[in-house]
């Protein structure tokens, strides 16, 4: 088969990809504390481990895959709310969550008080602050942008605010929660704490609807190549074989 119908074939799979990345940060333009992916690619020979190709090979085999998503950690722009449990990070940082499976991180601050008066987050996840899980008593609630929290004038706790070194991988898990390596997480020392805000996605809802019309012409042209390769080229093979 024509190695041409290969090329075609694997960016057309990975265009659906893009497209998935871009239709999931579409999805949540609207949602607090969202972080947008963006798709990076790499070249096909660079996954084939070294093996040294002939010139005729690595002209036949350059062409482009999807390598990956890059999380986009930009801030988004704080909307005040008036609400006290309405948290959001003006700088570089994440909340600290404590979930079933572990620690996550995220910017979605987004929080509440359950029944026991727990500070937690949209899905009941307690957040944590430096002494652990915060309970609240009852009274004025005000929390500084160091973190501090104070309940009438009584400190309560300290947010746990995290950041990571820029080489740590962070892997998203839902929309707004993020996981780290163990024992990656410093504290944020670039991070202050805005009450009564939130932040809101860094992802702008045209530049995402464009790129998603580009993405499907470019899959539709891709996918015409691919008809083109098996159906108009092999004819022709399969109509000039018995003349050789």
């Amino acid at each position: 088969m024509d190695s041409g119908f290969y090329s075609a074939f694997t960016a057309l799979a990975a265009r659906m990809q893009s497209l998935d990345l871009v239709a999931n940060n579409l999805a949540n333009a609207n949602t607090v504390g969202y972080k947008g992916q963006e798709e990076f690619y790499r070249a096909f020979s660079a996954s084939l481990n070294g093996r040294r190709l002939t010139p005729e090979n690595q002209a036949i085999n350059d062409f482009a895959v999807v390598g990956g998503a890059r999380i986009d950690l930009s801030a988004g722009s704080l909307n005040n709310t008036g609400n006290d449990t309405d948290l959001a990070i003006d700088g570089s940082g994440f909340f600290a969550i404590q979930t079933k499976a572990g620690v996550r991180y995220s910017r979605n601050g987004n929080f509440r008080l359950n029944a026991q008066r727990q500070l937690v987050d949209p899905q009941g996840n307690a957040v944590m602050g430096e002494q652990g899980p915060i309970i609240l008593p009852e009274g004025k609630l005000t929390i500084s942008t160091d973190g501090t929290i104070s309940v009438g004038d009584a400190i309560v706790d300290k947010l746990k605010l995290v950041d990571f070194a820029p080489s740590t991988i962070i892997i998203p898990e839902g929309n707004t929660d993020f996981n780290a390596p163990a024992g990656s997480a410093l504290p944020a020392t670039a991070a202050q704490v805005r009450q009564g805000a939130l932040e809101s996605s860094n992802c702008d809802p045209v530049t995402s609807a464009v790129s998603l019309i580009n993405l499907q012409r470019n899959a539709e042209m891709v996918q015409r190549a691919l008809t083109i390769f098996n159906t108009d080229f092999n004819q022709t093979a399969v109509q000039e074989l018995p003349k050789v």
